[in-house]
């Protein structure tokens, strides 16, 4: 177990940070929350010796209290930090060292000897400075477009390091690029093997090809194979930051031995420099940065309108974005401004499924009779794919020839499935659209299937393919148009435009190098959108790498049982941490530049000056809360009648009297149990934005000289900022835009009849608000409105001066409290808070004892990362698999992997109970989670496994075929797959599970499990 960490240069000296954290010890906690942070302003000046001494519990380390200096010494050793040089390159192509402290920068040496390989083309730049870092054995990140020949460097280094006798691990993010990979490197090398969990191929070979997440196992097992790894390719870096496996990445990072050097491969990011200085700072060894934004097939980009006729260039090939064309394209979007026309539009886009799949198949002529095939078609739903795919019934992209071909290459594939799997639905379905040219990849295929289409594609013989956008990452299979069918995407949460990092990376597969002189990609928008947010989407930059880091259990159980190593130890390297760490210098100039500003701002009568405007912040405060009471549901709804004025003001933006035309509830998503009243308001807008009244918050109130249209909008209650005591009388029919345009006429008649301003309902005599507190906050209002409006300092003719120099002082004493805060925060350990509570539900549930020694349970928990590794520890020890039969623990495990929102069909009571023993335990732990200060919500978290899958699994262990299984469920095929390749890897970690406590019994009832799974279609080997 501690073999890898002798490993570690220089890492020897590591202690553990001691937290005591057992309820009445905050004390002693934040005693070490004061510690870390010494310890990281260690880090930061590069005081490794310092950083990786165990700060002790009782030392006096003393926090910077709010405006206290920082010492001078504190100051200069800041300077001490990881140095970045940057290097002379050629054209197309950055080159920057980061370099580790008081290390000086020295040229490189040329090569002098043999390459250890050669190529049969010339090199771009970029992949000369990269070869040459690693010829001089220093580790290089490589940052470049799809397609721009990074694999180029990465097989460098594999021929290096087997010129050099060392061993080499090339990462990938996922099993089939593992697979796809593996292939590519055992046939240019011979001497590679493959590590994937569930294959593993030559694992005494020199080049090991495996996850990322196989490769962080073998580093917490402490793997005596890692004293012989040289270099450690990471394919697809830019996967750090993935939300849920992008910790992944970071672990691995920190955890490999500093004598380890480093391939990193990406797609193009902005912050490359910074994470090139957390790989130097972490191990101590200099990072290059090899960056180029050149491609070598150059793009055109354009808009094609819903409903239009043609396509408009955006931007051309000089990346110059066109106002004039885009302009153009808005102009001819079928239905222009229609959202903002005959009653509230909520989230409506332009043109129907039918319209939508009749542009696609405009486009794709287009295309076709350009000869600008093949063409990738990236849809941001499974079912939308097919849908276009099938609309291309009248098109066919393929000769004889090529059709003949298709179906040898479809035949040779499936001849690796059972006569039975060979008539699934999916695939007797598939091959007529194939032998057309037309293909289709999502995840909801058969594997098979979606391999034989890259296969298809890679061989010319599709011309078109609808996919998803999993099909822009990692696989190298380019084509020369991209064409988006729409420009929003629902994220899981909300239905939004497209990222540029998202746009970026979809069409990046545009262009063939070598073959295309240019890509195009044509963005399909059905409803407006703004120049601005366009040219973000498609000039924008890419998606930085940021930190994913987050703590797991297995994760923190593993650190507690390596020793030399703590929790404490991963938190203080992570790329989280270091990237707010990043942050001091900078937020501490900022600083001082804001006290000597303030210093400065010397302003008479300062104090009768602060009287004044408490009195006025008091006011806010009081009518804040009047207003909460007087637009509570108990004392508004009896005056949510047609025509009645409110006046609407969102914020700061005020819109003025608006006319209620009806209103109606729905279910707050933040709080399931309340509700919401929705007001549908007919008010005054600024024409410029009415363009889409279904968003709110982009609309703009009425500006002076501007034009003014009258809209139906969607307000919250909590927009109204009055009540008027006037009612109109409205048209039957309000869709017109001139019957708008009277109810606006009468509002203005309203608002010249009453100057001093329109009527409001009293609280007290019309509402009927009889709460004495509620009388008493009125009372305590009108006195200080009295008070203030009759102070002295009214009467100060240099009043308006005075008063805007002190509203300028408050607000920048307001910035120096943030910055103040922002780095108190940045300075402090990230995760720390956390990290004591996640020991405290550990110790609660007796998984670790006092001082982090590990327990049974614990040692367990450890064998687990593929699902929740607690809920399954539990169950385990509450003895809940030993009274179920093989069947029932793949039911029930399937709902530790199944992710995916599906119907759940009536179930058996014995898999009914098998649900509910996972609900118990799980409303346990979330209970002491709760107790322990960790903040979950009870009820999402058991909900969040997930039963659809049950009886699938249960049908599957128990012999039936897949076809079998298709008819008893609705979900895509390739997604039980998933599924069951998901819980054939749960399963071999339980195994593992059930040997940590010595239970043969559950140890041969899990591998039994896993055995009647892995079978047919659903394991069917790679192409």
């Amino acid at each position: 177990m501690d073999d890898l960490f002798d490993a570690f240069e220089g890492d020897d000296t590591v202690e553990e940070v001691k937290v005591e954290e057992t309820e009445g010890q905050s004390d002693k906690l934040s005693r070490v929350r004061a510690a870390a942070n010494d310890l990281l302003e260690s880090m930061a000046r590069g005081d490794e010796s310092a950083a990786l001494k165990r700060p002790r519990l009782d030392d006096d380390v003393a926090e910077l209290a709010d405006g206290e200096e920082p010492e001078e010494e504190d100051e200069c050793d800041m300077q001490n930090r990881v140095t970045v040089h940057e290097i002379q390159t050629g054209e197309n192509c950055t080159h920057e060292v980061a370099l580790p402290p008081g290390v000086e920068f020295t040229p490189m040496n040329k090569l002098s000897t043999t390459p250890a390989k050669q190529y049969p083309f010339q090199l771009d730049a970029f992949q000369r400075e990269a070869i040459l870092c690693i010829e001089n054995n220093q580790s290089v990140l490589v940052s470049a477009h799809t397609s721009a020949g990074k694999t180029v460097v990465a097989l460098y280094a594999i021929a290096q390091a087997l010129r050099d006798k060392q061993r080499v691990i090339y990462t990938s993010p996922i099993k089939a690029l593992s697979n796809q990979k593996y292939r590519e490197l055992e046939e240019e090398f011979g001497d590679v093997g493959l590590m994937t969990g569930d294959v593993t191929i030559n694992a005494d070979a020199s080049c090991l090809v495996m996850t990322t997440e196989i490769l962080r196992s073998m580093l917490y097992r402490g793997s005596q194979m890692m004293r012989e790894v040289g270099w450690v390719v990471f394919d697809e870096i830019h996967y750090m930051r993935d939300k849920e496996r992008g910790v992944v990445w970071e672990e691995t990072i920190i955890l490999l031995p500093s004598s380890v050097h480093h391939v990193f491969l990406s797609a193009t990011i902005p912050n490359a420099k910074q994470f090139a200085e957390w790989v130097c700072w972490l191990h101590s060894q200099p990072c290059h940065v090899v960056y180029t934004d050149y491609r070598p097939t150059p793009l055109q980009h354009f808009i094609f309108p819903a409903g239009g006729s043609g396509l408009y260039e955006v931007v051309n090939q000089q990346g110059v974005f066109r106002e004039d064309k885009f302009a153009e394209a808005m102009s001819g979007l079928s239905g222009a401004g229609d959202a903002a026309k005959g009653g509230i539009m909520r989230g409506r886009r332009g043109g129907s499924k039918g319209q939508s799949e009749a542009n696609v198949v405009k486009i794709i002529r287009t295309v076709k009779e350009r000869d600008m095939i093949p063409c990738i078609i990236f849809s941001f739903s499974r079912k939308e794919c097919e849908a276009y795919a099938l609309s291309l019934k009248d098109m066919d992209f393929n000769n004889d020839t090529e059709k003949n071909l298709v179906k040898e290459i479809f035949k040779n594939a499936i001849d690796l499935l059972s006569d039975e799997d060979r008539k699934l639905p999916q695939i007797g379905q598939v091959l007529p659209l194939l032998q057309r040219g037309i293909g289709i990849h999502h995840s909801g295929l058969l594997p098979i299937l979606k391999e034989t289409v890259e296969i298809l594609f890679g061989e010319g013989l599709l011309k078109t393919l609808f996919a998803t956008e999993t099909f822009s990452m990692g696989l190298n299979m380019p084509a020369r148009t991209v064409l988006f069918t729409s420009a929003r995407k629902f994220d899981g949460k909300d239905n939004r435009w497209i990222t540029s990092g998202e746009y970026i990376q979809m069409a990046g597969r545009a262009g063939r190098r070598g073959k295309d002189d240019r890509g195009l990609v044509i963005l399909m928008v059905d409803q407006q959108i703004s120049s601005d947010d366009a040219k973000q989407i498609i000039k924008g930059a890419t998606d930085p790498l940021n930190s994913q880091f987050r703590l797991t259990y297995n994760m923190v159980l593993n650190l507690m049982r390596v020793e030399d190593i703590t929790p404490e130890f991963m938190l203080e390297r992570s790329f989280h941490q270091f990237q707010n760490y990043a942050a001091i210098p900078g937020l501490k100039e900022k600083i001082r530049e804001k006290e000597a500003a303030l210093d400065a701002m010397k302003i008479e009568g300062e104090t009768e000056l602060a009287g004044f405007f408490d009195m006025e912040r008091q006011m806010e405060m009081l009518k804040t809360s009047i207003r909460k009471t007087v637009l509570s549901t108990k004392y508004v709804v009896p005056f949510l009648h047609p025509g009645r004025m409110f006046k609407i003001k969102p914020g700061t933006r005020d819109f003025g009297w608006g006319v209620l035309i009806a209103f109606h509830r729905k279910v707050n998503p933040d709080d399931a149990h309340d509700m919401v009243y929705i007001l549908d308001m007919l008010i005054g807008l600024d024409s410029a934005s009415a363009a889409d009244v279904s968003n709110p918050g982009a609309l703009k109130p009425p500006q002076p000289g501007g034009k003014t249209v009258w809209e139906l909008v969607p307000m919250t209650i909590d927009c109204v900022d009055g009540l008027s005591a006037v009612r109109l009388k409205l048209p039957k029919d309000l869709s017109s835009k001139e019957a708008k345009d009277q109810v606006a006429r009468m509002v203005k008649e309203v608002g010249a009849r009453f100057p001093a301003g329109l009527p409001t309902l009293d609280p007290i005599k019309d509402q009927k608000i009889a709460d004495a507190g509620f009388k008493s906050q009125v009372d305590k209002l009108e006195d200080i409105e009295k008070r203030h409006a009759s102070h002295p300092l009214r009467k100060n003719k240099d009043f308006e001066r005075l008063a805007k120099q002190f509203r300028e002082k408050e607000a920048s004493a307001r910035e120096l409290k943030e910055l103040r805060d922002e780095l108190k925060r940045v300075k402090s350990l990230l995760h720390l808070n956390e990290l004591s509570n996640r020991k405290r539900v550990l110790r609660r549930l007796g998984y670790a004892a006092d001082g982090d020694a590990i327990q049974a349970k614990g040692r367990v928990a450890c064998e687990v990362s593929a699902a929740d590794e607690l809920l399954l520890t539990e169950m385990i020890f509450g003895n809940v698999f030993e009274e179920l039969d093989v069947p029932q623990v793949a039911a029930l495990l399937s709902c530790f992997v199944f992710q995916e929102n599906a119907n759940t069909a009536k179930m058996a009571e014995e898999l009914a109970g098998c649900l509910r023993q996972i609900q118990t335990y799980a409303r346990r732990i979330a209970k002491i989670s709760n107790e322990c200060r960790l903040d979950i919500v009870e009820d999402e978290y058991v909900e969040s496994f997930k039963p659809a899958m049950m009886d699938v699994v249960k049908n599957w262990v128990n012999g039936m075929t897949f076809a079998e299984i298709l008819k008893t469920t609705d979900i895509f095929e390739g997604s039980i797959i998933r599924c069951f390749r998901r819980l054939e890897e749960l399963l071999r970690e339980m195994v593992g599970a059930a040997k940590a406590v010595q239970n043969a019994d559950l140890e041969a009832k899990f591998e039994t499990a896993r055995t009647k799974i892995k079978r047919d279609i659903v394991f069917a080997a790679s192409l």
